[in-house]
């Protein structure tokens, strides 16, 4: 979507104001793709750590490095695409956005449109601050997932947190989950509140996830330290593969119409 300066300039005073009266809220980081070329290079890094390894998670894509044709903003909007061409030892590529910047608590809303295709994977989420794939000892560093959606079920958006104790690989994680029928056809905000003692996500504000520290120790809320956030459009891996890959459905786009973060 494309915006005047002027525009941007008075929705950012509005969601501002609006944060400020609400629990005191302020916006401290955000993009409004109101550009048009590569991610902008002072918020936005590649991560290609994991290409060797799958990611740990036997994925297909290889996350490729200032692409326009896997990453690029036009019209208001950053599209992040996965394609099937063979490249390096990959049958796909696409990419892996981090933010610059990491937050200890605070609100995030991201406003997207997901993609659609069998063997889709895509999340928006957040991991802790310095941290890269090759430093390992995941889960127990902890991971805050905002959303994902796998294209095999269509629809059915996820919010998770993942520590040593509560984690996927064990059935145990902390989740939540919504179905937004329209959610590859249309745009939604996608949200997460964090503070010291919940963790909470919603959709459009609807909330329909809650997890409650329970003052038991890092081995269940490893939260108390500054994340960063991560964008990628991933194609097949443990959970993306269930039902295969429908490679003739590819390219496959995740659009993001804005990144917007908020703190006390």
């Amino acid at each position: 979507m494309r915006y005047s300066n002027l525009a941007v300039l008075l929705v950012l005073l509005m969601a501002a104001a609006s944060c400020s009266t609400e629990k005191n809220y302020r916006l401290v980081w955000n993009d409004e793709f109101d550009y048009t070329g590569l991610p902008d290079s002072t918020k936005w890094a590649y991560d290609q750590e994991g290409n060797p390894h799958g990611w740990g998670n036997d994925e297909a894509q290889f996350y490729t490095k200032g692409r326009k044709e896997n990453a690029w903003v036009e019209d208001g909007l950053l599209h992040i695409t996965a394609l099937e061409e063979s490249y390096g030892d990959k049958a796909f590529t696409s990419a892996r956005l981090i933010s610059k910047a990491d937050w200890q608590y605070g609100k995030v809303e991201v406003r997207a449109k997901l993609p659609e295709a069998r063997g889709s994977w895509a999340a928006i989420w957040m991991m802790p601050g310095g941290w890269s794939f090759n430093d390992g000892n995941w889960p127990a560093i902890g991971e805050i997932d905002i959303m994902e959606h796998v294209g095999h079920d269509k629809g059915v958006v996820h919010a998770s947190a993942h520590s040593k104790d509560y984690q996927w690989q064990t059935g145990t994680q902390q989740t939540g989950t919504i179905k937004v029928d329209d959610a590859t056809d249309a745009f939604h905000l996608y949200g997460l509140e964090w503070t010291p003692d919940t963790m909470k996500a919603f959709v459009d504000g609807e909330l329909y996830f809650t997890y409650a520290n329970e003052k038991l120790g890092v081995d269940k809320w490893p939260y108390n330290k500054p994340f960063y956030l991560i964008m990628n459009v991933a194609v097949g891996g443990a959970w993306g593969r269930v039902e295969g890959i429908d490679s003739l459905a590819f390219p496959q786009t995740m659009e993001v119409d804005y990144v917007r973060i908020y703190q006390k």
